[in-house]
């Protein structure tokens, strides 16, 4: 028998690492929830000879309808009844912590606690009667320090047990009088019809309903007795309870939690801790901004400089398994295979360097705590300019990639302030566009310190030009101020080297992946395109470069840069691919060469720009049709982010000249 685990929790309580400990990262696998585009993480472990399917469900505060992420994690617990819910919850920050518990609690989940991060609670001077609350509760509960990998066998054990007595707890929470007596009324009627006491708690569904929750009113829709619930809801938020439901609920769950800590935790007297210290300077009003752009500074020189070597090494690889092919006697057989897949998509191979050291370096700065620091301190400056605080994190997610920073948007409750970060996100410097700065930059400034400050520079620019758009988009299209940006800050961690590597490994490998289809076929089109009419020196690419150039000729592009712009419609990786192609020389170290012979340093620059701001990917495209249910935002976004393009690059051409640089 196989036992089903979903793991549970509030953002930042080592939810990740736990499902890494319990998982050998063989056993994971990653998909889509069915019918949504949000991630769903689960794999498989034994203990005593026993099967296990742990899901990952998504980190919430609570289970409302009202975030995908939330509703996504109810209705696994509500409809797939897993065996055993793990409720992670934070030992130092227990209170907050506790509400989710509340919440499953009143779901019938089968709860075992992880008390996970005691380690940071004893150093804040938390005693936690664990035995004691274990008791209160009613579910098991096992401290954890997840990072070092403390209490993963008692978890395991405690699994076990819990899964196979099918413990139920023995501890109803109860409200006041008032609310329980709305709660009672609500029950006997629901308990009238069969279909809804068999499926779901008639409890929970009775505070729900009193709650106003709009997915639990559809499941009532068609039963026979939904219209004395109408009635009786609508009597019972009237008369019993005065006022809004939602609200008195909630205070009364802190009620609760408060009873139940005024037995269980003694906090000592307040410790000045290191999460105090370094946001004395992270935080900081004057010190916050500028921190966040050295330390980004930081990234991208560590990015490029350190992966110089490993790109050689990769381009040396490449060029000797593909000289293994000049062999064939055919000749457009052997120009398919030299010049095609190893001309073009493996010159794109030598870019998995960069990709996952810039990975690697942005899993550090998540896993520590900073990156929700960075996304807290850009509030004030975004909060002015009429973007939601909750926007500056899905910018940040599309440094990796914009279809899941995009997906991500729908955290955002204001309709207007999630438009505006989907407008505004495909500026943001996705992983596709590093291996064309990476090449463009080093043609001109090899790997100095200038070639990392360039790379930087990128994305700088999308950043401010992702703030001017939507202080433009928020005056004209979509009027209105942000709402609030509220966000609980995660303790400081040291990060450890096995979580940063599974976590640049799960983002780096969708390049490997996307070699695999979209560069694959963009490398063979591209061959085709270059390499025909065949014998002839008017291929159908020269031919496409010669049509636009004129277009680009103020900014400096011949037609080898014009021609390799119309193919990062597929993937802007593609770019680099075409590059390589059109210049027909082999190995990095010819195409910068011929790069940086045919276009100055200064329209090196306003490509790259060009290339950062112009016209989505095909699977971004898709991705803001999907998220925004309809067309004309995505004509809006590629007709904007053209004239963007076009206007920036040209700007840097012209103003450069005439501070006289080349």
């Amino acid at each position: 028998m196989v036992y089903t685990v979903a793991l549970i929790g509030n953002p930042n309580v080592g939810k990740s690492v736990i499902f890494n400990n319990l998982v050998p990262g063989a056993r994971q696998h990653v998909g889509n929830w069915p019918g949504k585009t949000v991630e769903k993480k689960e794999g498989r472990f034994h203990h005593k000879g026993v099967e296990f399917n742990l899901v990952d469900l998504p980190g919430c505060y609570s289970l409302t309808a009202r975030a995908v992420d939330e509703l996504i994690a109810r209705d696994f617990i509500v409809e797939e009844k897993p065996d055993v819910v793990v409720d992670i919850v934070d030992a130092s920050n227990i209170e907050r912590n506790l509400y989710l518990t509340l919440l499953l609690l009143e779901l019938e989940a089968n709860v075992v606690i992880a008390l996970n991060m005691y380690d940071i609670a004893e150093e804040k001077g938390y005693r936690i009667d664990v035995e004691k609350l274990s008791e209160q509760l009613g579910v098991p509960i096992v401290p954890t320090v997840a990072i070092r990998k403390q209490g993963m066998e008692e978890l395991k054990d405690v699994i076990l047990q819990t899964a196979e007595r099918k413990v139920v707890r023995k501890t109803k929470i109860t409200y006041s009088k008032e609310i329980e007596a709305a709660i009672n009324s609500i029950t006997q009627i629901i308990q009238k019809d069969e279909r809804l006491t068999r499926k779901y708690p008639v409890r929970w569904l009775a505070i729900r309903l009193l709650e106003g929750d709009e997915e639990v009113l559809e499941k009532i829709k068609g039963s026979k007795c939904e219209g004395e619930l109408t009635k009786a809801i609508s009597t019972d938020l009237r008369e019993r309870l005065g006022e809004d439901p939602e609200i008195v609920l909630a205070e009364a769950r802190y009620s609760i939690i408060s009873n139940l800590l005024r037995t269980t935790l003694v906090k000592g007297a307040k410790k000045w801790t290191m999460t105090d210290m370094l946001d004395k300077v992270f935080l900081h009003k004057a010190l916050g901004i500028p921190v966040f752009l050295v330390l980004m500074w930081a990234t991208f020189q560590f990015t490029f400089i350190v992966s110089a070597p490993f790109m050689s090494i990769i381009e040396a690889i490449i060029a000797w398994v593909g000289s293994l092919f000049e062999a064939i006697p055919n000749e457009i057989l052997r120009s398919f295979f030299v010049d095609g897949i190893f001309g073009g998509l493996g010159f794109v191979m030598t870019f998995i360097a960069p990709i996952f050291f810039l990975f690697f370096a942005l899993s550090i700065l998540e896993d520590s705590g900073y990156l929700a620091r960075a996304a807290f301190v850009m509030d004030r400056l975004m909060f002015k300019l009429g973007l939601h605080g909750k926007s500056f994190i899905p910018m940040l997610l599309g440094f990796g990639c914009n279809l899941p920073a995009i997906m991500a948007t729908r955290t955002i409750e204001d309709e207007k302030d999630r438009l505006l970060t989907i407008l505004i996100n495909p500026l943001m410097s996705c992983s596709a566009r590093l291996p064309v700065y990476v090449l463009v930059a080093g043609a001109f400034w090899g790997t100095t310190m200038y070639a990392g400050t360039a790379v930087w520079g990128m994305y700088i620019l999308g950043i401010v030009l992702a703030i001017l758009m939507a202080l433009f988009f928020r005056r004209t299209l979509l009027k209105g101020k942000p709402a609030p940006f509220i966000m609980e800050l995660p303790l400081y961690r040291v990060p450890t080297f096995h979580g940063t590597v599974i976590h640049m490994w799960e983002r780096g490998v969708v390049f490997l992946k996307k070699a695999g289809t979209y560069l694959l076929g963009g490398a063979i089109i591209l061959w085709f395109l270059s390499s025909f009419p065949w014998g002839s020196e008017q291929s159908y690419v020269y031919l496409l470069g010669n049509l636009l150039s004129p277009i680009f000729k103020p900014l400096g592009f011949g037609w080898e840069l014009s021609a390799s712009l119309i193919f990062a419609f597929m993937a802007k990786e593609i770019v680099v691919e075409a590059l390589g192609l059109i210049y027909a020389v082999e190995g990095e170290t010819a195409i910068k060469a011929a790069l940086a012979s045919s276009i100055t340093p200064l329209s090196g620059l306003a490509f790259m720009s060009f290339v950062l701001i112009y016209i989505p990917c095909l699977a971004t495209i898709g991705v803001i049709k999907q998220e925004t249910g309809s067309w004309k935002w995505v004509f809006l976004t590629v007709l904007y982010e053209l004239i963007l393009a076009y206007v920036v690059a040209l700007m840097i051409v012209v103003v450069g000249r005439m501070l006289g640089f080349s």
